[in-house]
């Protein structure tokens, strides 16, 4: 065979199976399997509060405040059972919690599941809950930090979800957090969700239109290897912490990184990082680095500065559904597609 020859079929397999490849990996990342959007509420629909998990102590209060803000909408409240419960550092025993969410799972008068609040917990319910019930009638999941855990679960079942403040959100005045709570409303009635994010030079530009899932980092690195650990593939993650050394936040980066996380993301959408704790060695650099650190290898588009997460103003985001990602040094913006 000459070499004219050699070098012509070198080239057609090289072509061909690049290809191949390339469309394989599309399909990877575009051909997500669409999750199920539940019915948004109208007045006069049932919101069911319950606490799968931390406990809650002193704080009646704030589920007042709750019910108030439901009833000023238009909705009805109805409280689990075993909300205050205590049960060392959770709201009632692990099969107490689970009774209570399972009820607002199946009733079909209830339009929503509101939690209460999140610490710890929810984890230990997952392998409890039965969606028999629940996938002829689906309903709305609300919260964050903890409830991430119940997130992944409901992505896994195939259903969207609502990443937004819990009833121990109203423990400040209203009007400190009213875009938390206005985009809280939003969410739930199905009105027209979109942000515009301050602009930051940590942004890796770009844009993409693509589904929004993930959630609180600690949570979703402690998923890693269980049935309730998402599929990012062709979809934006959202990430937020509290409380957290750099170093752990980079540890569990990687170790999202090293499971293959961000191997097929459509993007990274970087919530608020709380109270980072200052290590006796100093890290050496911003935690805005840090994260660009990690994700070095993909050139997907990263945003900086989402209003989401454990400070007062905590937007609304739903998990699952579309959104519109244009990311720039200047400002990003997010726009959910409502369908």
């Amino acid at each position: 065979m000459s070499k004219i020859s050699l070098l012509s079929l070198t080239f057609i397999a090289i072509f061909f199976f690049g290809k191949l490849n390339a469309t394989a990996q599309n399909i990877s990342t575009t051909n997500s399997k669409k999750l199920i959007q539940p019915p948004y509420l109208k007045a006069g629909d049932t919101v069911a509060i319950v606490a799968p998990s931390g406990i809650l102590i002193n704080r009646t209060d704030e589920i007042e405040k709750a019910k108030t803000l439901l009833a000023n909408w238009g909705l009805h409240t109805v409280i689990g059972k075993h909300v205050f419960n205590q049960n060392n550092h959770f709201a009632g025993t692990d099969e107490e919690r689970c009774e209570d969410f399972q009820w607002a799972m199946d009733d079909k008068t209830i339009s929503a599941i509101w939690c209460a609040r999140g610490g710890y917990g929810a984890v230990r319910i997952l392998d409890k809950l039965d969606f028999t019930k629940f996938k002829n009638n689906p309903k709305w999941l609300i919260g964050y930090s903890d409830i991430t855990a119940l997130h992944n679960l409901m992505q896994v079942k195939g259903y969207e979800s609502i990443h937004a403040m819990m009833c121990t959100s109203l423990q400040d005045d209203n009007e400190t957090i009213a875009e938390t709570i206005e985009t809280f409303r939003k969410s739930i009635f199905g009105e027209p969700l979109s942000y515009i994010l301050e602009g930051s030079n940590y942004n890796q530009e770009g844009s993409v239109t693509a589904p929004v899932v993930g959630g609180n980092l600690s949570l979703l690195a402690s998923l890693l290897g269980s049935d309730t650990s998402i599929d990012t593939s062709g979809k934006i993650l959202f990430i937020e912490e509290i409380g957290e050394y750099k170093y752990h936040i980079d540890r569990m980066l990687q170790s999202l990184k090293r499971a293959g996380y961000f191997d097929h993301c459509a993007g990274v959408l970087i919530g608020d990082m709380t109270k980072v704790k200052r290590n006796t060695t100093p890290w050496g650099y911003s935690v805005e680095q840090l994260i660009l650190d990690v994700l070095k290898d993909y050139d997907f588009p990263i945003a900086f500065n989402m209003p989401a997460g454990h400070e007062r103003d905590n937007r609304a985001l739903y998990f699952g559904k579309n959104v519109e990602f244009i990311v720039k040094k200047q400002q990003s913006t997010i726009k959910f597609t409502n369908p």
